[in-house]
């Protein structure tokens, strides 16, 4: 059975705050980090050499901001990440989305937010100096990969944030990795959907199931699956254009007769087997009432019998013994005692006229005393 790859583990990852001046530029925007490599005034990070922000690092940030719907607060002094501890509120200071990052090569990544009224009064008064940035970097290179948070502060590197950095890192990994167990699963729920599998398909018969899929694909148009950037939709799209081109075609009538002119083709075909039927039923079951294989009573059920199985007639008429009385006259072809024949001659005159020789005619004549 297939077996499912796994990818490589990422980079482990760390957490820290950073901060840089909350002065915004003439375009309305304010500096996240600088560019290039840079340390806390701490000392931090403590479990990479520095942290690192260049173009590359820039883009991986603003990919991994975007594919947030929701926005990025910005709060004062983290209290978003403190009222767990000290269960004191944690107003927001302003809004940011990774559409509204935007990274100046040898300057730094910038950010356009949206701050609160209370926030921008705060900020003009000069009451909040610094922005920072909770940042997510790789431990071993130090280079920034994403930002979960920010805020207002006039402390660059704020005492105690370790151990509430911990808890934030901690609680990200798991959200982090219950989405992507989340998407997995809606995946292969999709999948069984699609397949049309039981609900206990493990991912490898999903796996093995989709590559029967793939092989029939090839199979069935190899052209279309060689050709690069071949996409499944593209292909489906096209046969459903060939489907609709042939639906709207008119049918060669050398190859294909019209629906109703083959139904009435049946419809006659059917009436003349239906004759030939009858008229066979009738020929058997004439003939059977002539042979005293059938009594007239029996005539209605012997032709709906034949109509409907004629050789099941055939079969009963076989098998049938014929009734003599029905087919032969009692005097055996004589004439009946006592009655007289066309000449007026009874039986008895007749057996003399046979034994002497006359014929009845003249006989009855005599009879009469009429001579020629």
């Amino acid at each position: 059975m297939a077996t499912m790859k796994r990818k490589p583990k990422s980079p482990a990852l760390g957490f820290a705050v950073a901060a840089c001046s909350v002065a915004m530029n003439a375009a309305g925007e304010i500096q996240l980090t600088p560019a290039g490599v840079f340390r806390g005034n701490d000392g931090r990070p403590k479990d990479a050499p520095h942290w690192v922000m260049d173009a590359q690092a820039a883009q991986d940030v603003i990919a991994f901001c975007s594919a947030r719907q929701n926005e990025f607060v910005i709060d004062y002094e983290h209290q978003t990440l403190l009222a767990e501890k000290n269960g004191q509120p944690a107003p927001a200071a302003g809004w940011f989305s990774g559409a509204a990052l935007r990274w100046e090569e040898g300057v730094g990544l910038f950010v356009k937010s949206r701050w609160t009224s209370r926030a921008q009064e705060f900020i003009s008064n000069d009451e909040y100096k610094y922005i920072s940035p909770v940042i997510l970097y790789e431990k071993v290179t130090g280079r920034i990969k994403g930002i979960i948070s920010a805020a207002l502060t006039n402390t660059a590197c704020i005492d105690g944030m370790d151990e509430v950095l911990s808890r934030a890192a901690a609680s990200f990994m798991l959200d982090e990795s219950t989405s992507k167990e989340n998407g997995m699963d809606e995946l292969l729920e999709q999948l069984r959907w699609f397949f049309n599998m039981p609900t206990l398909a493990t991912a490898e018969d999903i796996l093995a199931e989709l590559k029967k899929a793939v092989d029939k694909i090839k199979t069935a148009a190899p052209e279309a699956t060689a050709a690069a950037g071949f996409r499944v939709d593209n292909l489906v799209a096209s046969l459903g254009t060939e489907v609709a081109a042939l639906k709207s075609a008119s049918p060669d009538p050398a190859k294909f007769v019209p629906v109703d002119t083959m139904q009435a083709l049946q419809t006659e075909l059917a009436a003349l087997r239906s004759e030939k039927t009858e008229r066979e039923v009738g020929e058997v079951v004439t003939a059977a009432l002539s042979s005293g294989k059938l009594l007239p009573p029996q005539e209605k059920w012997a032709r709906d019998l034949g109509m409907k199985d004629l050789d099941a007639l055939n079969g009963y008429v076989e098998s049938a013994q014929g009734v003599a009385a029905l087919t032969s006259t009692q005097t055996k072809g004589k004439q009946p005692q006592g009655t007289a024949d066309a000449n007026g001659l009874d039986e008895t005159q007749l057996a003399a006229c046979k034994l002497l020789g006359v014929d009845p005619a003249d006989y009855a004549k005599t009879l009469s005393g009429v001579d020629d």
